[in-house]
This record gives structure tokens, sequence and C-alpha cells, in this order.
């Protein structure tokens, strides 16, 4: 019953409104204009572009790729059965795009230091809206899951990272990542 009464009163809110409610004014129409009257526009030339600087190919440092392909194999199946040890971990949760970014690089570069091969760097797989704080701190924790693979991806990791697969599903699932970390180049 109590339904009834609010529906009665959301109608009489309605017709109040509706009531005092007005048209709105039209737009005069404007003449049309009269293109033979109108004076033509003068454009300048486009500019040409700068010349490219010319490099010899043999000047040119090729840096490694970071693959976006997955792990090996073998290489998949012994780290899921756990046959090869994960050797560090990172969580990334709760972190800034910005701050999450700077700290995995940090990360892979102490993994590679250290001479570490396997790493699992976890990120989460965002949060439900209801257990969210605010609508900023859902978008930025999902975003993460789908940001750390392009980054892993970019050339600026590329002498960090061999290769990268989603984990198994007791180790994060989506929200994680094996990273295969290269070896550091001594000499």
């Amino acid at each position: 019953m109590a339904k009834r009464v609010k529906d009665d009163e959301d109608a009489a809110l309605w017709d109040k409104i509706a009531d005092s409610a007005s048209p709105l004014k039209r737009r005069e129409q404007r003449p049309p204009i009269d293109k033979s009257q109108a004076a033509p526009v003068k454009r300048a030339a486009p500019e040409p572009p700068p010349p490219i600087a010319q490099t010899p190919a043999r000047t040119l440092k090729r840096s490694p790729r970071a693959r976006a392909a997955p792990l090996d194999r073998q290489t998949s199946r012994q780290l899921e059965k756990g046959r090869l040890e994960v050797e560090a971990r990172l969580d990334l949760h709760g972190m800034r795009q910005r701050d999450a970014h700077a700290q995995l690089r940090r990360f892979l570069k102490m993994a590679q230091g250290r001479g570490l091969r396997h790493v699992l760097v976890i990120t989460g797989k965002g949060t439900d809206r209801a257990a969210s704080t605010s609508f900023y701190e859902e978008e930025e924790r999902g975003v993460l899951r789908s940001a750390v693979p392009l980054w892993l991806s970019e050339p600026d990791f590329a002498s960090l990272v061999i290769s990268f697969s989603p984990a198994p599903r007791r180790l994060g699932g989506d929200g994680a990542l094996y990273v295969r970390v290269r070896a550091l180049k001594r000499g």
C-alpha cells in the first residue's frame, strides 16, 4: 500500500511541474546568405614539412624488443605445476598508474640485478562497484589489469622482459602475470 501512496505523490508532483512548464521560444530564421556577394576566402599555401635528417643505418642502435607472446609452453607448465619457482612477487593492488609503472620498473631492474628469472606481478582484477569507495578509485584499480601487459610490451621494458603470460588461477589468474626476466648483460 505504501507503493501506491508514493505513486500518487509522484504523479501529483509531475502534474505540478508540467503545469508550470512553458514552450521554448522559436529562433528567428536567418535569411539565406547569397554566396555570390560573399568575399572569397584566401587560403595560405601549406608549408612543406621540414626535411628528415638522414642517419646512417649502421649508427642506429637496435634495442631488444619485449615479446607480447606468452611464455613458452614448457616454462609455463613447469611454473603452473610448481616445478619452477616464482622467485619474487610484486603486488600493485591499490596503486595509481604512475606509481605502479615506476614500482614495476624498479622491481624488474632489481630482479634482473639479482639474477632472478621468473617473477609474478599481481595487478588485481579490479573491484566491484559496491566495494570501491569512489568511481575514480575503481577506475584506477581496474586499469592496471590492462595497462601492465601494455607496459611490458613497450620498448622501455624490452631490456628487462623476455616474455610474460597470465598466471594460473591458483596464483591470481587474470589478475596476475608471470614475467620472464631478461638476463643482465655483463660487460
